[in-house]
C-alpha cells in the first residue's frame, strides 16, 4: 500500500505539472516495491532490478550528491568496486569450470563464437541505424563486445538449462575478454571512436583477470572455510553494481534525458535479438534445448560493470558508459522473465518430442 500511495502521489505531481519533484516519491516507489518483491516467490529474482531502478531515478533527479565528495571524484570508485567484484566471481568458481570445455567442446565453441560475433555486430548494426552520436555508439558496441557475466549463470539454473555449460562459457568468455574484447571494439567501435588496442587489454587485465584469479587462487585454499565471504560477496556485488550505476547515471544525465528512450529501446532490440539469435543459431547446430537455452542466456547477458569500467578508463564514463548502464537493467529483467517462462517448460520433454520422421496426418 506504501508503494502504491507513492506511485499516487508521483502521478498527482506529473499531471499537476510539477515532475520535476516528484524525486523522492518515484524513488520511495521503486523502493518499496523491491523491498515488498523480496518477500514474494515467484517474482523475488526481481527485486534487485527494480531497487535499481531507485537508483537510477535518485540519480537522475539528484545527480549533484553521487558526482563527488568535496574534492574527491566518486568515478574514482568504479574500478575498485569492479575488481571487489570480479574477486568475488573469482571465489565463485574453480579450475574444475574450465574442465567443461573438455567434456563438452561443442557447447564451448559454439557458445562462444556466438558470443563474439551476434553481440558485437549486432551492436554496430543497431549503433548505426539509430544515428547515435559517436560515443554513444561506441558504447553500444563495448556492450556487445563484452563478454557474459554471472548473471547468465543465475539464469540459466533458473531456466533449468545446462548450468555447467554456463559456468564454463562464463569463465572461458571471460579469460578470452583482453583480447576479444579489445579486438572487436578496434574492428567495430574503431568506426565511431580511436580505440588504443593494447591500452584497453591492460584494463581488462587490471579490472577483471587478476581479481579473478586472486579469487580462484582464495577459493582453492580456503574454500568452506570462509563461509562469512560467501554470504557477504552476493550482497557486496549487488551494491557495488547498483552504485556504479548511479555514478553513471549521474554522470551521464544530460545525454540520458536527450537520447535516454532511444537508447532503452536499443538495449531492448540488442538483447532480445541476441536471445533469439543465439537459441537459434544452437538449434541449426542440432544442440539439446538445454544447450539452446544455455546459449541463448550466455549470449544475450553481458557483463555490463566491465564495459562500465573500460568505458571509465577510457575517461568516457559519462558517454560510452551510459549505454552498459541503461543495458544492465534491462538485461536483468528480460533475463529472470525468460528464465521464468523456461522454468516451467521441462527442456527434456521438449527433446524427446523432437520428430525424427515425418509423422502421419
Amino acid at each position: 500500500m506504501s508503494a502504491f500511495a507513492c506511485l499516487l502521489i508521483t502521478l498527482i505531481m506529473i499531471i499537476s505539472g510539477s515532475g520535476a519533484d516528484a524525486g523522492i516519491a518515484l524513488t520511495l516507489f521503486f523502493f518499496l516495491t523491491a523491498l515488498a518483491l523480496r518477500y514474494t516467490k515467484k517474482f523475488k529474482g526481481f527485486s534487485f532490478t527494480i531497487l535499481i531502478f531507485a537508483a537510477v531515478t535518485v540519480a537522475m533527479y539528484y545527480p549533484y550528491y553521487f558526482s563527488s565528495i568535496g574534492d574527491f571524484d566518486l568515478k574514482r570508485l568504479i574500478v575498485p568496486l569492479l575488481q571487489i567484484i570480479m574477486f568475488g566471481m573469482g571465489t565463485a568458481m574453480s579450475i574444475k569450470d574450465f574442465a567443461g570445455v573438455v567434456k563438452m567442446p561443442k557447447g564451448v565453441i559454439a557458445g562462444l563464437c556466438c558470443q563474439f560475433t551476434i553481440m558485437p555486430v549486432l551492436g554496430f548494426s543497431i549503433a548505426y541505424l539509430f544515428g547515435f552520436a559517436p560515443e554513444i555508439a561506441a558504447g553500444v558496441v563495448l556492450i556487445g563486445s563484452s563478454p557474459s557475466g554471472l548473471a547468465s549463470n543465475v539464469m540459466a539454473y533458473l531456466a533449468k538449462a545446462n548450468l555447467a555449460l554456463s559456468i564454463t562459457l562464463t569463465a572461458v568468455s571471460t579469460v578470452a575478454a583482453p583480447l576479444m574484447t579489445p579486438l572487436l571494439m578496434k574492428v567495430f567501435a574503431g568506426q565511431f571512436v580511436p580505440i588504443d588496442f593494447w591500452s584497453m587489454m591492460l584494463s581488462i587485465i587490471k579490472i577483471v583477470i587478476l581479481p579473478v584469479i586472486i579469487g580462484l587462487i582464495f577459493n582453492h585454499f580456503f574454500h568452506g572455510k570462509a563461509k562469512w565471504l560467501d554470504t557477504a560477496m552476493p550482497i557486496v556485488s549487488m551494491a557495488g553494481i547498483a552504485f556504479i550505476i548511479t555514478i553513471i547515471t549521474a554522470a551521464g544525465r544530460d545525454s540520458l534525458l536527450t537520447i535516454g528512450l532511444f537508447l532503452i529501446l536499443a538495449a531492448i532490440i540488442h538483447n532480445i535479438a541476441g536471445y533469439f539469435l543465439g537459441y537459434w543459431a544452437s538449434r541449426a547446430l542440432k544442440m539439446s534445448e538445454q544447450d539452446c537455452r544455455t546459449i541463448a542466456l550466455e549470449v544475450g547477458m553481458q557483463n555490463g560493470g566491465l564495459a562500465s569500467g573500460i568505458a571509465l578508463e577510457m575517461g568516457k564514463v559519462s558517454t560510452i558508459g551510459l549505454a552498459p548502464a541503461v543495458f544492465g537493467p534491462w538485461m536483468n529483467i528480460s533475463g529472470s522473465s525468460l528464465a521464468t517462462w523456461w522454468r516451467d517448460k521441462d527442456a527434456l520433454k521438449k527433446d524427446r518430442l523432437k520428430p525424427n520422421k515425418k509423422i502421419k496426418s
